[in-house]
């Protein structure tokens, strides 16, 4: 076993342990360190404090970038893959004391307050958690999570066998200009019916799925230091102002302007 290995199975063996309301864990991981598919009894709000994250579940992947958290839901079981290097900051919430949704997580813009709030809470010591300060610290944290707004950093799987074929090949090979006809046509399906399949499975059109794909695909990229020109022409824009315009739209920031930030 590996320090990696280890840390990440005394995490999980702290959090199953965990009495109080409140647990708070921050660890530190390498570019490309894994976490393999596990479960908590717990929720927990993960937030990347730098770095760049997917988390991924058997019904679909979801980014999690600096400024960013995930909301993963007790009993859904995932997994972490480190695009970067990562300080990785999660608290975990008893179910009953935080009503999260059922079944997939969420991304979730982050306030500076929540961002305080879990650093914080990471410096409370083990006796602490239960001390007056620490059930003030939950208490806050119970209240200000639901605020979080869900950003566009999802990016569902369908369930029918060819739309996932779709969908599997486009994240190995994002291409912005490929053409809608043509993905019916490989699906056996007329362009309105798969339209219609897709919404119905992953909850969002075809054409937005596509782009938020582009930003999964771009991101990792952008954080190397590659140009946003050769990034954006690589995955189909036709200019890098329609890439930026599409980034700007997901993320709320040019990719200079995130870059600069993070």
């Amino acid at each position: 076993m590996t320090d990696t290995d280890e840390i990440i199975a005394n995490n999980i063996a702290r959090i199953a342990a965990a009495r109080g309301a409140l647990m708070a864990i921050g660890t530190d991981y390498g570019e490309g360190i894994v976490v393999s598919p596990h479960i908590h009894d717990r929720h927990q709000l993960l937030h990347a404090l730098s770095g760049i994250l997917i988390v991924s579940t058997a019904s679909g992947h979801w980014i999690v970038p600096q400024d960013y958290a995930l909301l993963i839901p007790a009993g859904c079981e995932h997994r972490v893959e480190m695009l970067s290097a990562v300080r990785m900051r999660s608290v975990y919430l008893r179910p009953g004391d935080l009503q999260a949704p059922s079944g997939d997580p969420r991304v979730l813009g982050m306030t500076s307050l929540v961002r305080a709030l879990i650093i914080e809470a990471i410096s409370l010591g083990p006796d602490e958690a239960d001390s007056p300060r620490g059930q003030l610290l939950c208490d806050l944290l119970l209240h200000e999570i639901p605020r979080l707004v869900e950003q566009p950093l999802a990016l569902p799987l369908p369930s029918d066998p060819r739309l996932v074929a779709l969908c599997r090949g486009f994240i190995a090979a994002p291409d912005a200009r490929a053409p809608l006809d043509d993905w019916a046509n490989r699906a056996g399906m007329s362009r309105r019916s798969l339209t219609r399949h897709f919404r119905q499975e992953t909850g969002l059109a075809v054409e937005r799925w596509r782009q938020q794909a582009c930003v999964f695909a771009a991101l990792p990229r952008l954080i190397d230091g590659e140009k946003v020109t050769t990034v954006a022409l690589d995955i189909g824009y036709d200019s890098p102002a329609a890439f930026t315009t599409m980034f700007r739209r997901m993320l709320g920031r040019t990719p200079r302007d995130y870059l600069r930030r993070a």
